[in-house]
């Protein structure tokens, strides 16, 4: 009986150890094929970021700007195909050795869905984040107005950009809830005078005086390196009760535009004073009103 119990019951078990063994081979062939490409992927990743930062580091201003995006977009890519290229290794192995997936994709895009309608902030956070470092909105270091607050861009995540003002007051603006946003640093940035003279002064010399000073200070060194190019100045620009309004800018450096347009105004002043010209200031004069008689009675 035993014999016979062993023949009836030897092919069966011979047939679960080959479909074992053939099971094995290919769960084994699946793990190496995902990282062999794995491995091929990310030589294809590097050298692909290796051309980005080449292709961006010719016009970009500031140095190292370009291969800190470019690096943190890469890095963010490499984890979500390595994250793909596990997720199907580990749905062919269940298949192979005898899983139904098709519950299992099913409860994941439940799972996911439920997650996508608990989090949806932060993935609008996330993907606003990833597009806006993408496109090079803003970097760590910018001078912006975010949804009307100004100040230093001290930090940016796929999450977060965060904001130091000049009282030094930290604002944190999730990246999902930015509505307007303003770069005063992107490339090159400018200071806009507008200067205030009487209405006895004449015009072209007061714009003489103001590109003499403004080329004094082009011709230094110390603020050569800071401006851009010569003053630009448009002109009248308006008039008000006790003065001509005249515009002009001064293009400078990312984040210089403050110190030259300081000294700028320093020296105009005394330019100023030295030519003689007026720059008046709005003046109210109070008046008194005396209360009225009442009418005397009939």
């Amino acid at each position: 009986m035993l014999g016979n119990s062993t023949v009836t019951f030897l092919p069966k078990l011979i047939d679960i150890g080959v479909d074992f063994t053939k099971a094995s081979l290919r769960i084994a062939l699946i793990i190496i094929a995902a990282y062999v490409g794995l491995r091929l992927l990310r030589l294809g990743f590097n050298r692909l970021e290796t051309l980005l930062i080449r292709a961006a580091a010719a016009a970009e201003v500031i140095p190292g700007a370009a291969t800190k995006r470019i690096r943190t977009l890469m890095s963010v890519l490499w984890t979500i195909v390595v994250g793909l290229v596990w997720f199907v290794a580990v749905l062919t192995t269940l298949g192979q050795i005898g899983v139904n997936v098709t519950p299992v994709l099913a409860g994941a895009g439940i799972v996911g869905l439920a997650i996508g309608f608990g989090a949806q902030n932060l993935v609008k956070d996330l993907v606003s984040g990833f597009f806006l470092i993408l496109e090079n909105q803003i970097r760590v270091g910018d001078v912006a107005v975010i949804n009307g607050t100004g100040g230093l861009v001290e930090a940016i995540s796929f999450r977060t950009i965060v904001l130091r003002d000049e009282a030094a007051v930290v604002h944190v603006f999730p990246n999902g809830a930015i509505t307007t946003l303003s770069n005063m640093t992107k490339d090159w940035s400018a200071y806009v005078i507008n200067v205030n003279v009487a209405y006895k002064e004449d015009p072209d010399r007061v714009v003489d005086v103001m590109r003499r000073v403004a080329e004094e200070m082009y011709a230094e060194p110390k603020y050569r390196s800071a401006m851009l190019e010569p003053i630009e100045i448009f002109g009248v620009d308006g008039f008000t009760e006790s003065a001509v309004t005249i515009k002009a800018r001064l293009k400078t450096q990312p984040l210089q535009q403050f110190t030259i347009g300081r000294e700028y105004r320093r020296r105009l002043k005394k330019a100023f004073d030295a030519e003689g010209i007026e720059m008046p200031l709005s003046q109210r004069v109070p008046r008194t009103v005396e209360p009225s008689q009442p009418a005397s009675a009939p």
